[in-house]
């Protein structure tokens, strides 16, 4: 029953992280195991696709091949490896199992087997149980088979990726081929998959993008997967940083001078335009521009002309802009220190970036990333966050974003190894090494320019309220747990049957 229900979402559209999770799911349960895992080959490191009975900071982690030997003998054979249960190779989960959090492994089985998608290595599926004689000889032919329907899924995945590329090459005309990944983005919840459905759409047109959201969201990430979605993917993606132009130097940077034009222009020099011609421009923190450069860089949009400095003929450039700010620009044309024409014009297509304490378990995901960078970084055996630090981490409202959670784990772990932890053992960063600072957290800014506030009664009843709050309790958990129900119940510690009840009856379902 298991393989039919596998096999039937191979001829079902799904999600790729939909469809990888039903497979470890199903597995876990074929296996009666305590984790199992989907790792894509990623350059040197393993980076995990989809998990069961890890915890979920796991799915941010990059695990180095050569540092974990026990990938590297699963990714060196075709054939279902299987350790003994009394190996000494160190288990790249330590610490993360959901059964064992923060403990080391004891004594359990583990195999694992590598993937292969037309012929070339794709990455490897591992199973960990600890009870041990769980995989026998029988389990490892089984997992043999197992293999083909992996295989097979991540051939489907893949077939729909292609279509889908192909509908936007022949979208653009031409033959060019699917650029690069960019650098990646994190993250699984509604918010930034919603986000990213919705910046896939607006980059096949040529719209200006106006990328709004505080400090530290990381917009210059989405402007690069807005790039390399668009039809210039294959053309220049030029980064200016707005805000370290010099005011004096602004217009000679953007759009460039000829000789003579001004002290120390020895020669003519092409602005970033020009180096962006046929592709796209990235303007980070436009609202730090000058008004002079703004009223040039309006006739830029208008008109497609540029005009370097010391030069009386202009200059025709083909150039998408994408703009970036953190500040709210409508507060800045109302004091006069914005261009209302020139706000309108970069603002065609407006994208709100959410700020990390709207992003749900996303916080863990990054702070797994985060944590296996400095275990690897730092030399040690395994790096893990307490469960009172995954909390806490929760709860915190992250003034500064990604870039803080970022300074922050790092700063916990270098704290965690000056305090004498052994690198050879796992380390777990409790919540006083996480030093957060809730004085700057309550004052984070908490605005989003694109929603309109909404105005509640005062009085409301009490049934109407708990009802709100264990909406929202639900909610959260569930995609905590990217999706799953059962996993949600065993949080909230109710009965999954009761559970689906009560979210029919709330209106989640």
């Amino acid at each position: 029953m298991i393989e039919a229900s596998l096999l039937a979402d191979l001829v079902t559209e799904l999600p790729h992280a939909v469809r990888y999770q039903r497979l470890m799911n199903a597995m876990r349960e074929y296996f009666r195991c305590g984790a199992v895992a989907l790792l894509r080959l990623d350059g040197d490191s393993l980076r995990p696709l989809a998990a069961e009975g890890l915890v979920l900071e796991t799915l941010g982690r990059r695990f180095i091949i050569a540092q974990h030997p026990r990938l590297a003998a699963i990714l060196a054979s075709r054939r279902p490896v299987c350790f003994p249960s009394d190996s000494s190779l160190p288990d790249p989960y330590d610490g993360l199992l959901e059964s064992c959090v923060g403990e080391p492994l004891p004594v359990h089985d583990c195999m694992g087997v590598s993937l292969y998608v037309d012929g070339a290595l794709w990455g490897a599926v591992t199973l960990d149980a600890l009870q041990e004689g769980t995989f026998d000889a029988r389990a490892q032919q089984d997992l043999a088979r197992f293999t083909l329907i992996i295989e097979a899924s991540v051939r489907v995945t893949r077939l729909e990726q292609e279509r889908r590329n192909l509908a936007l090459m022949r979208q653009d005309g031409d033959r060019r081929g699917v650029a690069q990944e960019e650098g990646e983005i994190i993250g699984s919840s509604d918010s930034i998959r919603n986000l990213l459905r919705e910046l896939d759409v607006v980059a096949d047109s040529e719209l200006p993008v106006l990328l709004m959201g505080e400090t530290g969201v990381g917009k210059e990430l989405f402007a690069r997967r807005l790039h390399s979605r668009s039809p210039r993917r294959e053309r220049p993606l030029i980064h200016v940083n707005c805000a370290a132009l010099p005011e004096s130097l602004a217009e000679s940077e953007l759009f460039g001078h000829s000789k003579g034009a001004f002290s120390g222009a020895s020669a003519d020099r092409a602005g970033r335009f020009e180096a962006a011609q046929g592709g796209v421009i990235f303007l980070d923190e436009v609202g730090e521009l000058p008004l002079g450069v703004q009223a040039k860089l309006l006739r830029t949009l208008q008109n497609g002309e540029i005009q370097r400095l010391g030069e009386d003929q202009p200059r025709q450039v083909d150039v998408r802009v994408i703009a970036a700010t953190n500040r709210q620009l409508k507060d800045s044309v109302r004091a006069g220190d914005f261009r209302a024409d020139l706000y309108h014009r970069l603002s065609v297509y407006p994208v709100w970036i959410p700020p990390l304490r709207e992003r749900g378990s996303d916080v863990l995901v990054l702070a797994g990333h985060f944590l296996e960078l400095n275990r690897s970084r730092l030399g040690v055996r395994s790096l893990r966050l307490s469960r009172a630090a995954e909390q806490a981490l929760c709860a915190y409202s992250w003034p500064g974003n990604v870039r803080e959670l970022e300074h922050v784990i790092s700063r916990a772990a270098l704290k965690a190894i000056s305090r004498g932890a052994n690198r050879n053992d796992i380390v777990t960063l409790d919540a006083a090494l996480l030093d957060l600072d809730y004085g700057d957290a309550m004052s984070a800014p908490r605005e989003n320019p694109l929603s309109e506030s909404v105005s509640y009664p005062r009085v409301r009843s009490l049934r109407a309220v708990v009802e709100d709050c264990q909406r929202e309790v639900i909610r959260e958990s569930v995609n905590r747990h990217d999706g799953s129900w059962a996993a949600a119940a065993r949080e909230l510690e109710v009965d999954s049957s009761n559970l689906h009840k009560m979210a029919k009856k709330l209106g989640l379902k």
